[in-house]
């Protein structure tokens, strides 16, 4: 049995404490939060559980195997490293930390102590997700191209941080699970249109540059009329689409694609091959990720299997956040992105 503890039941932190509540393996003995509010509205859902406003108290409590952290992000440096010093396997949302560096830190201290830290990269374990890798590994797609995503709404708007940290996170970690390969360079442009006093950009545009030569394109924004979650990803052989946002139908598979005719003796014989086949609709299993999601983090501290998403895959993905936004402030100049290797 696995026994754990949960700092932070704001907007995300009582989805992560439901489920680990709910797995058979796992023995859910105290939850804390610093808002009174919070803690009392825990406490009624959850009798048998230790509510207290105190992280000292678990950070403390040597009976405590894992600990989730589902805090602001300017916290989790320094909550990660207090709950890694103290012995203790490490469960952090999304972004891992404020910056790479911190990300090193936190790496570095897990090693040493042989403990496991997950982050909290949702999109890893949406079965829509897993069935575009099983598509791409199989060679069904092909050689892939380019891949455009568009992640957009009207808010929310974020008090402390602006929309490259707050929405690309999601699609970095997916790209990188998917092609098992991190980003070689970023380049990125935002705007501050609605907090400028805060310097907090509320829309922009990041594209990463992949060893191979594939493309990615991501717009996020907070102003925007219609709620889009989609992603084109452009093979060879074959496209998705991928629509976040339906309840139904979430992928498309196109079988359509642009062949050059090998043989040729001169300009006027040259010609493309224009490919339109079928649309195919794949039945998608639906379960909740975020119940795979903390599944799989027992499964990892278990020993049972290996981590899909770990503090390698998070420091990843931070880098891609600090670079995109210095880019931002370059005038969109391309950037090395250091930690390439998976």
């Amino acid at each position: 049995m696995l026994r754990m503890a949960a700092i932070g039941c704001g907007y995300w932190g009582p989805n992560l404490i439901r489920n680990f509540n709910n797995h058979p393996d796992v023995q859910l003995i105290k939850i804390c939060d610093m808002d009174e509010k919070r803690r009392v509205h825990m406490a009624g859902l959850y009798p048998s559980v230790e509510v207290i406003a105190d992280y000292n108290e678990i950070i403390n409590d040597d009976s405590i195997d894992a600990v989730v952290v589902a805090t602001p992000v300017s916290t989790h440096y320094p909550l990660g490293k207090a709950v890694l010093e103290s012995g203790k396997h490490l469960f952090i949302e999304k972004p891992m930390a404020a910056s790479a560096a911190e990300c090193e830190e936190l790496n570095t201290i897990a090693a040493a102590r042989g403990l496991h830290i997950m982050v909290g990269h949702t999109f890893l374990f949406v079965p829509a997700v897993r069935k575009i890798r099983d598509l791409y590994t199989s060679g069904e797609l092909g050689e892939m191209y380019y891949i455009n995503i568009r992640r957009v709404n009207l808010g929310i708007f974020q008090k402390d941080t602006n929309v490259v940290w707050d929405l690309v996170p999601h699609d970095v970690a997916m790209l990188n699970f998917l092609f098992g390969s991190a980003p070689s360079r970023v380049s990125a442009t935002g705007q501050c249109y609605v907090q400028k006093d805060k310097g907090l950009e509320d829309v922009a545009f990041v594209t990463l540059e992949y060893p191979d030569g594939m493309l990615a394109n991501i717009h996020v924004s907070w102003l925007d009329p219609n709620k889009i979650r989609e992603a084109t990803f452009v093979g060879s052989k074959k496209m998705v689409v991928y629509d976040d946002v339906t309840m139904t139908d979430k992928l498309r598979i196109f079988d359509k694609g642009v062949d050059v005719m090998p043989h040729y003796d001169g300009f006027g014989e040259f010609h493309l091959a224009y490919r339109h086949g079928d649309i195919l609709i794949p039945k998608i299993a639906q379960l909740e990720p975020l119940k795979v999601e903390t599944s799989h983090f027992v499964d990892v501290v278990s020993g049972r299997t290996e981590s899909l998403s770990d503090g390698v895959l998070g420091l990843h993905v931070v880098e891609v956040l600090e670079k995109a936004c210095q880019s931002i402030k370059d005038g969109g100049a391309p950037l090395d992105l250091t930690h390439t290797v998976v």
